[in-house]
């Protein structure tokens, strides 16, 4: 157990320092100087380990153990390399150094196993520095459309291709055919929320991944004197918006969870302290596991706004912008999960992910399940974010489990 805490410990002070921020926190946006270091470091350590290492055309970086038996099954685990701005330590990365330890020390104690075991480290999934996400993954199945790419650039006002090509990388070549040998794909995550922690869990085995509705809503009513417009003359967004919140979040209240309700961004214009509003922007988020539920519930949101506008004399413009259907996990891999988290007398929980990972990239075409680790304080996207080293601990050794009974059995 010594060794292990040790190498998770030494692993994330090491690549987490790659990009460490002045600030505090890592920024290792892709394509950038410090992505190509941190993927060339990893793919350093695999080639020590004795792994076959390689990237595909867009910087996704791959390790490999060929199996003995069935050449033409490979059982696949990692996650992403790039961060957020100013971002945390184990977000992504975590998952791609639990992925290399656990191969490491299934090759080192077991040998060569049955089938192919590979480690990915995504290019990317955040978003951060282009305005597009899974790239790594949506490029691994094919599913990433170039085209959409080619005016794209940073808030810097570097082109997507330049920096790509400047990495040493290029967009996919669409001659090679995909790969159909992925049996399973095996992703661990830190939680990035506070359910672990408050429920005193190691280890949680995920079977689904929330789907997401998200809007852009905008309500016109009527700028005017704060001190001469009566309050009965009066159309204001900021009070319309406030009903409207409101009533949202009380129903969401009662149906309770998986279901979950944001109104994260709020723009009332003219935005001054002696004028009625008469514009106000705002975005709803809505999140379940259950699409049905989903689709319910937003279309009631919908019509409750219209009708608490309508009675107010206001405008109302709805933007449904992104409609991301729950992703359920591969029942027997989540079994496995399950199995493992028994055989090896491990605190663990069943639950849903509300945020989205690499693996709803991967669940509806290869065989997928995680597992989530908690987090601290429920902080991620920050450099306070953190996991106890043991419990980082309790992740590597499930996942090196998991892998296990899938590669060589």
């Amino acid at each position: 157990m010594d060794k292990i805490f040790q190498d998770v410990a030494d692993s994330v002070a090491w690549l987490s320092g790659i990009g460490a921020d002045p600030t505090g926190g890592t920024t290792r946006l892709l394509y950038s100087d410090y992505w190509v270091e941190a993927q060339q470091g990893v793919k350093k350590k695999m080639d020590d380990a004795g792994f076959t290492t390689y990237f595909d055309d867009i910087g996704n970086l791959f390790g490999r153990v060929e199996g003995s038996t069935y050449k033409d099954e490979t059982i696949m685990s990692g996650s992403h390399i790039d961060t957020v701005v100013n971002g945390g330590k184990l977000d992504g990365q975590f998952g791609v150094l639990a992925a290399y330890l656990a191969i490491k020390y299934l090759k080192e104690k077991h040998g060569q196993p049955l089938r192919n075991l590979e480690v990915i480290s995504m290019a990317e999934e955040e978003g951060s520095r282009f305005p597009y996400v899974f790239w790594g993954s949506k490029n691994f199945f094919g599913i990433a459309n170039k085209d959409e790419m080619a005016d794209v650039a940073d808030f810097e006002g570097v082109k997507f291709v330049d920096a790509m090509r400047g990495a040493g990388f290029d967009f996919r070549d669409e001659t090679k055919p995909l790969r159909e040998d992925i049996k399973a794909f095996v992703e661990i995550h830190i939680e990035q929320g506070k359910v672990l922690e408050n429920e005193g869990k190691a280890v949680g085995v995920v079977n689904s991944i929330a789907g997401q509705r998200r809007y852009t809503i905008v309500l016109n009513g009527e700028s005017n004197h704060a001190g001469t417009t009566p309050m009965g003359y009066r159309k204001d967004t900021v009070y319309a918006f406030s009903k409207i919140v409101s009533q949202s979040i009380d129903k969401a209240k009662k149906i309770g969870d998986p279901l979950v309700l944001t109104f994260g961004k709020v723009e009332p214009k003219p935005n001054t302290v002696n004028v009625v509003p008469g514009e106000t922007l705002f975005t709803m988020d809505c999140r379940h596991t259950d699409e049905a539920e989903l689709h319910s519930f937003t279309k009631e949101m919908e019509q409750d706004m219209k009708t608490i506008c309508a009675e107010m004399g206001i405008d109302i413009s709805i933007d449904l912008w992104m409609d991301e259907a729950p992703v359920p996990m591969d029942p027997h891999i989540v079994s496995v999960l399950e199995d493992v988290c028994k055989k090896e007398e491990l605190n663990y929980r069943v639950m849903h992910s509300g945020a989205g990972h690499d693996s709803q990239i991967f669940a509806p075409r290869v065989p997928t399940a995680m597992f989530f680790v908690p987090s601290i304080g429920g902080i991620s996207h920050n450099p306070a974010e953190d996991t106890k080293t043991e419990d980082l601990v309790e992740g590597v050794k499930a996942l090196t489990e998991a892998l296990y009974e899938l590669a060589y059995k």
